[in-house]
């Protein structure tokens, strides 16, 4: 993840990487793919793909990219992309 964080320049930002090796984290929020698609081609262990908006632990705004016949969201992604979620902060932060 630290490697990622460096290419895509996130140091010194308020974006944070965080790995989820044993899928915890991924479980604990429902995000964890259980489509039988994924491991039938050898992906086993991968969530959802997902944006989270969180201040002192508390989630303020969670977007999942995700359709029926699309488990991962690799199709159509925008939901967790960055324009969404920097659109959601700012909702959040109207509030």
């Amino acid at each position: 993840m630290t490697a990622w964080g460096v290419d895509q320049g996130i140091e010194g930002s308020m974006i944070k990487f965080m790995g989820d090796p044993a899928g915890e984290f991924s479980k604990a929020l429902d995000v964890e793919m259980t489509h039988p698609g994924p491991p039938s081609v050898g992906i086993i262990g991968r969530c959802k793909r997902h944006a989270i908006y969180a201040v002192d632990g508390e989630i303020k705004h969670m977007a999942i990219s995700e359709a029926e016949d699309d488990p991962a969201g690799d199709a159509f992604p925008e939901d967790s992309c960055a324009p969404a979620l920097l659109e959601a902060i700012a909702s959040c932060k109207a509030d």
